[in-house]
């Protein structure tokens, strides 16, 4: 007797929780609010283009950063997508994106990071192309090389002489 009271108690319980899961998850469903933004390709060049993308995010959305100018973001209610382009002149390092729907916000502080160029200089290049110094220097190079293997090769053709 006792252990059908206890089996009808357990499923009782079971039949309660069944029940109850269904509601509490519809109604989280009805109030979701924006989430998980990411940007692509999380580590960017100046002046790359960004994938963005965020979800459970409702009506028109804006994505704002300071590496790039507001970007419209466009999809369904459970995936938005939009691509911006960075700033050519944004600093390098970290930073962070927002975005703005109907249903809510959402930052996402440490969304992409930009690098820089390597800082190295001209190092003895010319940027109006080869001057005649660079040429007389070229040619003479190339007219060792011409009267070296030459040489060599007149060489080897006497040692077979022999």
């Amino acid at each position: 007797m006792r252990t059908t009271r206890a089996l009808a108690a357990s499923a009782a319980a079971v039949a309660a929780l069944g029940l109850a899961a269904p509601a509490a998850v519809a109604r989280d469903g009805m109030n979701l609010s924006p989430s998980n933004i990411v940007a692509l390709p999380s580590v960017i060049a100046r002046g790359g283009q960004l994938t963005l993308t965020v979800d459970n995010c409702t009506g028109p959305a804006t994505a704002t950063s300071d590496a790039f100018p507001a970007t419209t973001l466009s999809g369904t209610s459970s995936l938005m997508r939009g691509t911006a382009t960075v700033h050519r002149n944004v600093r390098t390092g970290s930073h962070s994106i927002t975005v703005t729907c109907q249903n809510g916000s959402v930052v996402n502080p440490a969304a992409f990071t930009v690098i820089g160029g390597v800082r190295g200089g001209l190092g003895g290049s010319s940027t109006s192309g080869a001057t005649p110094t660079d040429m007389a220097i070229g040619g003479g190079l190339v007219a060792a090389a011409v009267v070296g293997s030459g040489l060599f090769w007149m060489r080897r053709r006497s040692e077979r002489r022999i």
